[in-house]
């Protein structure tokens, strides 16, 4: 397992690099600055990156997007010494939070959830039935396609909603529009994809739009008006 640390104290790199290397990682790259770690990137592709949050010239949460664009399989560590980045942490990306100073039963439990992300993701591939992987701050959800009432569009990311929730997955819609291909799903607006199992009732509204609500959720979502028409053609053909 390659592992990167980015951070601009030197206590802290060494620290962190003999708390790994007490865990059995020996491959780790250090650098002391965003500028150097992004040089790293073209040359190395990480499993797991440790990110200082509060650094010159690019903060951790920066740099953690530049990682992601280089491969969006990388698990992101944050560490800082502020607990007020938290919530910004996770949703850039972070499977974990550290405070300084780090200790080995912290860094012992980052990598423990690692593991078990990757546990999980190589039993979703041996399931008949699909099941999606995502998460809501540091909680791990492992979702039902059936289970699914909507996925919509976020920036990089696209937010799924299930009954008791709604979590993150770094994918864009096409990626969830290929996963969810032979599903009773829909993509009704090229930020909405439904589950037609799912909806309640729809209502014809401004511009020959959709507005479709759920059953047992409050939520309503509103088609494009091209949406719609392919949308009607679809439920026709499905009752022919």
């Amino acid at each position: 397992m390659k592992v990167l640390i980015v951070d601009d104290e030197k206590l802290a790199l060494s620290r962190l690099n003999r708390i790994l290397t007490e865990e059995g990682i020996s491959n780790i790259v250090e650098c002391n600055n965003p500028i150097d770690a992004i040089k790293e990137l073209s040359k190395t592709k990480f499993d797991i990156a440790f990110l200082d949050i509060s650094m010159p010239t690019m903060t951790g949460l920066e740099l953690a997007n530049t990682i992601l664009d280089v491969n969006p399989n990388t698990f992101i560590i944050f560490q800082t010494a502020f607990e007020e980045y938290a919530l910004e942490a996770f949703k850039s990306g972070g499977i974990d939070y550290l405070l300084k100073p780090i200790s080995n039963e912290s860094v012992k439990n980052a990598l423990q959830k690692i593991e078990k992300y990757i546990q999980n993701i190589n039993n979703d591939k041996k399931e008949t039935s699909k099941k999606i992987i995502a998460k809501r701050g540091s909680k791990i959800y492992m979702i039902d396609i059936d289970d699914i009432y909507y996925v919509k569009a976020d920036l990089d990311e696209v937010i799924i909603k299930i009954k008791e929730t709604d979590a993150y997955v770094r994918k864009k819609m096409q990626d969830m529009n290929e996963l969810l291909k032979g599903k009773n799903f829909f993509r009704i607006h090229r930020s909405y994809i439904v589950n037609v199992d799912k909806i309640k009732s729809m209502q014809s509204v401004e511009q020959s739009k959709l507005e479709i609500s759920f059953k047992d959720i409050d939520d309503i979502v509103t088609s494009s008006k091209d949406g719609a028409k392919e949308f009607r053609e679809y439920i026709e053909q499905r009752s022919l």
